[in-house]
């Protein structure tokens, strides 16, 4: 599907509410013309999270955590176990 937009006086193209607070890729294939793809994008100070290694430690962390319930602590106990 194709729409006519108009580039308003600031240089924004609105999308529509759907694409509200959404972020999209804009990549200039040449002057003049540009290709927008909606996605999720991982920020820069969070890109080390995606690592192989730390992508392992993460999902075994995640698996051990859905089969081992939450408890509360005895903050008492744990006290006493401390060097």
């Amino acid at each position: 599907m194709a729409t006519v937009k108009t580039v308003g006086r600031s240089g924004q193209i609105a999308l529509g509410k759907a694409y509200a607070r959404r972020q999209v890729l804009v990549e200039q294939l040449n002057p003049g013309v540009w290709l927008v793809k909606l996605g999720a994008f991982i920020p820069d100070d969070e890109r080390w999270l995606h690592t192989p290694d730390v992508k392992a430690n993460l999902d075994e962390a995640v698996a051990w955590a859905e089969t081992h319930p939450a408890a509360e602590t005895n903050l008492d106990e744990l006290e006493r176990r401390l060097p």
